[in-house]
């Protein structure tokens, strides 16, 4: 296993961080151990999560995934041997279940942390994400920003960076990142925490895949930059970069067949585009899965890669692609057809 350091931070990561979305929708809570302890084996030691999982969230599940990973740590005892990270969810008119008048608060935000930590059976966390930002922009797949003058939202970032660094002061957190953020969102955060000696912004969490490179315009720079690293959520696509819908050996319990709702991954540009990777995958001799992860794990402004998994198999294949390295022709085959199927997965 690789390792970085998370941000400006002394934290050392592992380059694959094991995703739990899964844990409590697909994903038992035996399944959810196995999981864990294995992926410690493998030299992993990052685990994201957030109060919202399972995924798709619904007010039965909400939370299962914080848990399955707190009897695990209760069970194991390696609290300390891991970095744990989750997030608070920000503002939808469609997670009622979670809190009334959602808002990045120190209300909100300290019953949210106070939560899950209840939930992962540990008193305090490693890095602490804002899930996808308190205001109207895009992102979830949104293009474009369509702005109106009728906006109720108010700057609040010297606020938001402020309930954060008190939290890290509290030792409730070491550390807090920022999630499904555009360039400017990360510049007020970068501005904001750069005061006074604050606790600075050490990560942002967002999307990242062959389907989908926006990252690299703006943000990429930005991390580098700035010091502030990717953690790479839906490498695989929601399992469409593994090649096995193309290649007919799909099931319905897969996520893809089994949540039409999640649309994000599913369109027709994708279809083809992935086409056109699976063919560079075979023709270097190599899987489509570990083939799309390796690439990921390629970038320089890459701090974890978060892999997922639904089965034994599928985490062993993904965690193996640490060992991947593609050679600058299959960067090149892959820059071609990134250019004809630019990002169709936003």
């Amino acid at each position: 296993m690789e390792y970085n350091k998370l941000g400006n931070s002394e934290i050392l990561v592992s380059k694959i961080c094991l995703g739990t979305m899964t844990f409590g929708e697909q994903n038992t809570e035996k399944d959810a151990h196995e999981q864990l302890d294995y992926a410690l084996t493998q030299g992993i030691n990052f685990i994201d999560t957030a109060e919202l999982y399972a995924v798709p969230s619904t007010a039965q599940n909400q939370g299962l995934t914080e848990k399955y990973i707190g009897t695990w740590l209760a069970k194991s005892r390696k609290r300390k041997e891991i970095i744990l990270a989750s997030k608070v969810a920000g503002p939808s008119p469609n997670l009622t279940y979670l809190r009334t008048n959602m808002k990045f608060n120190k209300a909100q935000i300290h019953e949210a942390l106070e939560g899950s930590m209840k939930r992962l059976q540990t008193d305090y966390l490693d890095l602490y994400q804002l899930h996808w930002p308190e205001r109207n922009t895009n992102f979830f797949g949104k293009l474009g920003f369509k702005y109106s003058s009728s906006d109720p939202w108010v700057d609040n970032f010297e606020e938001v960076v402020g309930i954060l660094n008190d939290l890290v002061k509290d030792g409730k957190i070491r550390h807090y990142g920022i999630s499904n953020e555009t360039p400017w969102g990360m510049m007020r955060h970068i501005h904001e925490s750069s005061k006074s000696n604050r606790s600075k912004v050490v990560s942002i969490q967002n999307p990242y895949s062959l389907l989908n490179r926006s990252f690299e315009v703006g943000l990429a720079e930005m991390a580098i930059r700035e010091n502030v690293g990717l953690l790479a959520y839906s490498p695989m696509a929601f399992g469409l970069l593994s090649g096995k819908y193309h290649k007919k050996e799909d099931k319905p319990s897969d996520r893809i067949n089994q949540f039409k709702q999640l649309s994000r991954y599913n369109g027709e540009r994708s279809f083809e585009a992935t086409s056109a990777y699976l063919e560079i995958a075979n023709d270097a001799g190599i899987s489509l899965a570990q083939m799309s992860l390796a690439f990921v794990n390629s970038r320089p402004f890459l701090t974890s890669n978060i892999i997922g998994a639904t089965t034994m198999a599928q985490l062993k294949e993904n965690i193996e692609s640490i060992n991947v390295n593609l050679d600058d022709e299959i960067l090149q085959k892959i820059d071609v057809i990134h250019s004809k199927y630019s990002n169709p997965a936003p």
